[in-house]
């Protein structure tokens, strides 16, 4: 087994259980030690080192030592070291002075090549040590006590000792290697033997196993034993690729991070085990303006960002926490065991600290920031997914609130236990084809032209059937299921969209997006990508995004919003009237269009303030160059006065229904043919 501090080279403080314990036993180990060396057989010694076996066995342990064999990419699991072979075998047939001090040597030697720290270079000789003497007591009370002089060779009879001195031997290391690994991480050594014992008892099974072998081949043909390397690399290759198979199923591998799968079966585990005065914690990063790096410098620098990232939080962690990678720049620190929510914040603060270190890449300096939300077990949530969603809920509350830093706060989270069901089936309904697109003409109200459709979500539920857009998409917009939902909005409105196109009809479609999309940096590359892939002009796709963006902070969205507007796509700006923009902040938004809310459009005729605060809009918006679209026009007598006012687009039942896709599609084709509404596509190329 490897030494239980493979992860840092930082001794345990004085004064912990770890470090009492790792004292403990190198004090017993070394004891053990300095007895065995007391009865070691010097003139038998000697006479041994003047054979070629010996010195061959020297070798054979010391690069036994070199490498352990890996069974498992799981870190508590560790690797089991090919010298345990000629090390029993040693023991077996020249006694516990001599195993012992060829063990020492190449541990000692091993820590010298590898630049281990002395507290885990003494730890391995103790713990070995103490193993190889175990296995010695054993073998000591069938009368087994062999010695350079007096060598023993297994006999039939001798299978029964040699099993129980095996089985001894590996119970030893087993308990202190588990214990160690149990302290250092704070873990329960019951769970850490479960995991461990069973992978490695099949290697161990494997070498003491045929250490027998190699007694009776040293007795009788020494020449052969170097051969015994040749199986012996079998078993380390085939674990290796066994192992490298394991670890590329559950680690990122760009960052050699736990993936989502590995990061569920840790986060399960930690729930199996905490304890009831104590939590588990459950954090999600996800880099601000990560997007910058991959437009500047291009996409294997940002993979060197993420790596280094990757390398900032796995140092910033504990022993036993887990740092995972989700996607993209979206990073998950599972805390097996957390104090309270003071701590849990105390944590994330230092792994924002560790984060906003600038960072050099090809010669610039880059400024690195991350926003971190946290949900708690079993504070907010009873399980991995839903600890997940809400730890997703406060990330989003952290970026865009501008904090850094969020715990899960039930009264800011719309989930009930009903909409969380509903969450699911969402889930699964964009995987099943449940949802549908169905589309809303524009019609431009001087000349009756089609200007555009609106794609609208739909959703006909298995068992309630029809569910509102109003009721999913909030609900979707809290959860890590907006990007997913976005993508398959986007996804189909193109596959129209380049239907209609490339069928005469040049018709741009109207996509409504969330604030919390323009906080995903991926969304204008899955658009370019789209675009290209359909063969469609950026004008052919318009984006749709809420009033509510400009009353926020804008600092998050700004680079997503310049990247599309590089990009050439247009974006509208919807439901204005609604908030409490300034004319400033609409001035620097780059949008083409403004859309007027419904509950200002319908009341035109009858309410004069409705009335003017319409016209001031409409003024307002021409003012600033760009076109105006009044929402929710349901009569001739709104149309006319809207029309009077320069309003420049219609959208309304008066106009038509949201329609599905073949429907509209007849509908469009229908319009296009009808000379009293000549079909004047206005589309303006800004690639």
């Amino acid at each position: 087994m490897t030494d239980p501090t493979d992860t840092r080279d930082i001794g345990p403080r004085a004064g912990t259980p770890l470090w009492a314990f790792l004292a403990g036993i190198t004090v017993i180990g070394f004891t053990a030690l300095l007895v065995a060396m007391l009865r070691l057989d010097a003139t038998g010694l000697m006479a041994l080192a003047r054979t070629a076996l010996f010195w061959v066995l020297v070798v054979l342990v010391i690069l036994g030592e070199l490498r352990p064999v890996m069974v498992s990419s799981a870190a508590s699991v560790g690797g089991t070291y090919p010298s345990t072979m000629f090390t029993f075998a040693v023991l077996l047939h020249y006694g516990l002075p001599v195993a012992v001090l060829l063990q020492a040597v190449a541990v000692a030697l091993n820590g010298v090549l590898t630049r281990k720290a002395w507290h885990r270079v003494m730890f391995n000789i103790a713990q070995s040590t103490l193993a190889l003497t175990a296995a010695a007591v054993v073998l000591g009370a069938f009368g087994i006590a062999p010695s350079p002089a007096m060598p023993w060779e297994p006999d039939v009879p001798g299978l029964v000792p040699i099993a129980l001195a095996g089985i001894a031997y590996f119970a030893t290391r087993a308990t202190l290697v588990c214990g160690a690994v149990a302290l250092h991480e704070r873990r329960s050594i019951v769970r850490v033997l479960r995991v461990t014992v069973g992978p490695q008892s099949l290697v161990y099974v494997a070498l003491l196993g045929t250490a027998p072998l190699v007694v009776v081949v040293m007795n009788h043909t020494p020449g052969l034993v170097p051969l015994f390397v040749a199986p012996l690399a079998a078993v380390y290759f085939t674990a290796t690729l066994s192992m490298r198979r394991d670890h590329q199923a559950l680690h990122d591998e760009l960052t050699g991070l736990p993936n989502r799968k590995m990061l569920i079966v840790s986060t399960e585990e930690a729930l199996a085990e905490a304890r009831q005065d104590e939590r588990v914690g459950l954090f999600l990063l996800d880099l601000d303006r990560f997007k910058e790096v991959n437009d500047t410098m291009g996409h294997p620098v940002g993979d060197r960002l993420l790596q280094m990232v990757a390398h900032r939080l796995t140092h910033s962690v504990r022993p036993g926490d887990v740092v995972a990678r989700l996607g993209g720049d979206e990073f998950a620190v599972l805390l097996p065991s957390i104090r309270d929510t003071h701590a849990a914040r105390e944590v994330a603060a230092r792994l924002r600290a560790a984060l906003t270190e600038p960072v050099r890449l090809e010669g610039m300096t880059f400024d690195v920031d991350a926003s971190v939300g946290i949900a708690l077990y079993p504070d907010h949530a009873p399980d991995f997914e839903l600890l997940l969603q809400r730890a997703d809920v406060a990330m989003y509350l952290a970026k865009e609130g501008r904090t850094g830093v969020e715990l899960y706060q039930p009264d800011k989270d719309r989930n009930s236990p009903e909409r969380l069901t509903l969450l699911g089936d969402l889930r699964r309904a964009i995987d099943g084809g449940e949802l549908r697109l169905h589309y809303q003409p524009e019609v431009g109200l001087d000349s009756g032209a089609v200007r555009g459709v609106e794609a609208l979500l739909r959703w006909r539920h298995p068992v309630h059937g029809m569910i509102p857009p109003s009721e999913f998409v909030p609900l979707a917009e809290q959860s890590y299921l907006m990007r997913q939902l976005t993508a398959y909005v986007i996804e189909e409105a193109l596959a129209q969209a380049a239907s209609w196109w490339h069928g005469g009809l040049r018709v741009p479609v109207s996509v409504n997006i969330s604030a919390r999309d323009l906080l995903d940096s991926a969304l204008p590359e899955q658009l370019e990508v789209g675009l290209a892939r359909y063969g469609l002009p950026p004008a052919a796709i318009q984006l749709e995004v809420t009033e509510r963006i400009l009353t926020g902070d804008q600092a998050y969205t700004q680079e997503t919003i310049k990247a599309l507007a590089t990009l050439g796509v247009p974006l509208s700006l919807d439901d204005f009237g609604t908030g409490y923009s300034s004319l400033i902040r609409l001035q620097r938004l780059a949008v083409s269009e403004v859309k007027i809310d419904a509950s200002f459009v319908r009341r035109i005729a009858e309410s004069e303030d409705d009335d003017r605060i319409v016209r001031s809009i409409v003024d307002l918006v021409r003012s600033l160059g760009l076109r105006s679209v009044a929402e929710g026009v349901e009569s001739d007598d709104v149309a006319m006065r809207l029309a009077e006012m320069g309003c420049d687009v219609g959208q309304g039942w008066l106009f038509g229904e949201p329609m599905p896709a073949a429907e509209i599609t007849a509908w469009l084709r229908e319009r296009a043919g009808a000379p009293e509404y000549g079909y004047q596509p206005e589309v303006t190329h800004t690639a």
